[in-house]
């Protein structure tokens, strides 16, 4: 987490392969409060990296629906500088909507 309290991927991934790597020197050599550290950090870290994926996926859900509301009213008051704007907000949803969705 980040200090907002926010989950952000790239800790999230930190975390992951720390916990992986700490697991792993705890199998190596026996030790049990490692491995079990390097499971819980693992999994904390791969919680944290999906929650940020999820807001993410809701955030460009949010700009898609903002971004053709205001595509329509632009096109439908012929503000031709809203809906333009309208279209680019939408197409930044789409893509952050790609970025964050489940593999």
């Amino acid at each position: 987490m980040t200090s907002s309290g926010e989950p952000n991927k790239t800790t999230g991934q930190y975390h992951s392969i720390k916990g992986t790597v700490v697991e792993a020197i705890g199998n190596a050599t026996g030790a049990t409060t490692w491995q079990s550290s390097g499971k819980e950090e693992h999994a904390a870290g791969e919680a944290e990296y999906n929650a940020a994926r999820a807001e993410g996926y809701v955030e460009g859900t949010m700009d898609r629906v903002e971004g053709k509301k205001d595509a329509i009213v632009g096109a439908v008051t012929g503000d031709k500088s809203q809906q333009a704007q309208g279209n680019v907000q939408h197409e930044k949803g789409q893509a952050q909507q790609e970025v964050n969705k489940n593999a």
